[in-house]
C-alpha cells in the first residue's frame, strides 16, 4: 500500500485510459519517489567522469569487426524515437516532418536511410518507429508514399506509453477541459516496456532477430555502422551508447559518468542536466572534465534486453521536467498552471546490464535538430547529405565540428518565423560562429565566414542583402 492516497486516483485515471499495469507501476515508483523529496539530482559528491576503460575508441574497431557486422544484418532491427512534436520549435504535429534538405523531411530521409541499407546490403532490415499518440496518425500517413518500408509480420510503428501530469501545488492528477493535455510522455526510457508490453520484443527474437540500433530520428547523423555490431559480438557487450567529443555546443549534453552511491557501489551511468545538483551546473559543463557526451545512438543485444525486463522493471534514474500550462478544469485551477512530468532516458539503462560499454564515435555520426539553431546548420553548405542518406560534415571544413549558431528566440524560435527570416539558408562551410540579435532577414547567397555577429537593436526587422559576404565581423543594421 503506498504512502500516498492520490496514487488511487492516479491509477484510476490510467485504467481508465487503457494503460499496463506495468506502466501504472512504473509511474507509481517514480511518484513516490517524488513526493519523497527526490528532486530527481545525483549527489555531486559521488559523480566523476568515465573511465578511459569504459569507452572503446572507434579507431580501434578491427576490419573483422565491420566485416562480421555486415554479415549479422539480418539480425538486426531499426528503431527510431519519433515521438516529438516539435513544441520547442512552436510546432504542433510530428517535429520528423519538418523539411530538412532537398524537399525531405527527417522522416522520408531516414525511411530512404532505410531503404538504401536494404538495397545495398540486400538484407530485409525491419524499421519500427516508436511513436507517440501526438505523432503517430500523420506520421503513417506520410509513410503510405513508401510501401516497401513494411516487413511482413512487424508493424512499422508502436506506441510510447503516456504519465499523467502532476500538479505540482497539490500531487494530483492535472485535470483540464482538454484530455490530451493532461497527459505527457515519459521520456524515452519508455522505450524498453513499450517494445517489451506491444509484444515486439519477443516477435523480433522470433523471427531471429538479435540486435536494435535506436536513435532519434532528428539525429540524421545516427546510421546504421555494422563495425560496431560486430565489436559487440566479439566482445559480447549486451548494450552500447555512442558518445562523441563535446564541444561549446553541447554543454547541455548528457555524459557517461560514474557514479558511486551511499553505499559505496559504483556503476556507469549517464547523467542528464536535469539531474545536476545545484551549484553544479558549471562543473557539468566543464568540457575538460567531462569531454564526450550520449548522443542518443544505442545498440542492444535483444535476449538481454528481454531476460533484463524478464527480473524486474529497469531502475532508470528520474527527471523532473517541469512544464507550465494554461487551461480550466475541475479541479478549478487557476492559470497559470505548474506541473511536473516524471521521465526517465533511455541511455540510462546503461547502468543496468553488466556487459555495457561506451564507443566513441566521430563527430560525423552526430547531427541533432533540437533547435531551429541547428536546423540552419543541416540546411547550410557546412553539412552534405551521403549516398546514404545521413548528413554529414562537408568535407570542405577545415573542422569537423558543426559551427555554434545562436539565434534570437524572440524571431527565429518558430519554424514558420525561421524560414521567413531564412528562404535560403546561408554558406555556412567557413563560419565558425554565427550570432543573431534583433529581427533580422537573410536575402539569397550570403556567405558567413570566421565568427559573425549580426545586430539589429531597431524596432523594425532588418534585411541582409543578397550576396552579402560577413567575414569576421560585428555587422551592425
Amino acid at each position: 500500500m503506498s504512502r500516498y492516497p492520490e496514487l488511487k486516483v492516479f491509477a484510476r485515471q490510467m485504467e481508465a485510459a487503457g494503460q499496463h499495469r506495468l506502466v501504472i507501476e512504473s509511474f507509481a515508483r517514480l511518484y513516490e519517489r517524488y513526493r519523497d523529496g527526490d528532486p530527481g539530482k545525483l549527489p555531486w559528491s559521488g559523480v566523476s567522469p568515465a573511465r578511459p576503460a569504459d569507452l572503446i575508441p572507434y579507431g580501434g574497431l578491427e576490419d573483422r569487426d565491420r566485416t562480421r557486422g555486415e554479415e549479422l544484418l539480418d539480425q538486426l532491427v531499426v528503431i527510431s524515437l519519433n515521438g516529438g512534436l516539435g513544441t520547442t520549435m512552436k510546432l504542433a504535429r510530428a517535429k520528423s516532418l519538418i523539411e530538412v534538405r532537398e524537399g525531405m523531411s527527417f522522416l522520408e530521409l531516414t525511411a530512404r536511410q532505410v531503404l538504401g541499407l536494404r538495397a545495398a546490403t540486400g538484407h530485409d532490415v525491419p524499421w519500427l518507429l516508436m511513436d507517440s499518440y501526438h505523432t503517430r496518425e500523420d506520421t503513417l500517413r506520410a509513410l503510405s508514399a513508401f510501401p516497401a518500408l513494411r516487413v511482413d509480420g512487424l508493424p512499422l510503428d508502436f506506441l510510447q506509453n503516456r504519465f499523467p501530469r502532476v500538479v505540482r501545488s497539490s500531487g494530483l492528477p492535472l485535470d483540464l477541459d482538454d484530455p490530451e493535455a493532461n497527459w505527457a510522455p515519459p521520456g524515452h526510457g519508455d522505450v524498453y516496456l513499450a517494445l517489451w508490453l506491444n509484444g515486439l520484443l519477443e516477435r523480433l527474437l522470433e523471427r531471429g532477430v538479435r540486435w536494435a540500433f535506436v536513435s532519434n530520428i532528428d539525429n540524421l547523423g545516427g546510421t546504421v555502422d555494422p563495425a560496431i555490431l560486430g565489436l559487440m559480438e566479439r566482445e559480447g557487450l549486451q548494450f552500447v551508447m555512442e558518445v562523441t567529443r563535446r564541444t561549446e555546443s553541447d554543454v547541455k549534453g548528457g555524459p557517461l559518468i560514474r557514479f558511486r552511491d551511499q553505499g559505496g557501489r559504483e556503476r556507469l551511468m549517464l547523467m542528464e542536466r536535469t539531474q545536476v545538483e545545484d551549484g553544479h551546473l558549471p562543473d557539468f559543463e566543464d568540457l575538460s572534465r567531462f569531454s564526450v557526451f550520449n548522443t542518443n545512438s544505442l545498440w542492444w543485444r535483444l535476449d538481454a534486453v528481454l531476460e533484463r525486463l524478464q527480473q524486474g522493471a529497469l531502475d532508470l534514474p528520474m527527471i523532473v521536467n517541469s512544464k507550465t500550462v494554461e487551461g480550466s478544469g475541475s479541479l478549478g485551477l487557476q492559470e497559470p498552471v505548474e506541473v511536473v512530468q516524471l521521465e526517465t532516458a533511455m541511455g540510462a539503462a546503461v547502468g543496468s546490464f553488466e556487459r555495457a560499454s561506451g564507443v566513441k564515435v566521430p563527430r560525423s555520426r552526430f547531427a541533432p535538430v533540437k533547435a531551429t539553431n541547428d536546423l540552419l546548420v543541416v540546411r547550410s553548405d557546412a553539412c552534405v547529405l551521403d549516398a546514404g542518406f545521413g548528413i554529414r560534415p562537408s568535407p570542405e571544413r577545415e573542422s569537423r565540428v558543426p559551427p555554434v549558431v545562436r539565434l534570437d528566440d524572440r524571431f527565429y524560435r518558430g519554424v514558420d518565423d525561421f524560414d521567413a527570416r531564412f528562404p535560403d539558408a546561408p554558406s555556412l562551410v567557413a563560419c565558425r560562429s554565427l550570432t543573431v540579435e534583433g529581427d533580422v532577414r537573410f536575402g539569397q547567397g550570403v556567405r558567413i565566414e570566421g565568427d559573425v555577429t549580426v545586430r539589429n537593436a531597431g524596432s523594425g526587422q532588418r534585411t541582409i542583402p543578397d550576396g552579402t559576404l560577413l567575414r569576421d565581423e560585428v555587422r551592425e543594421l
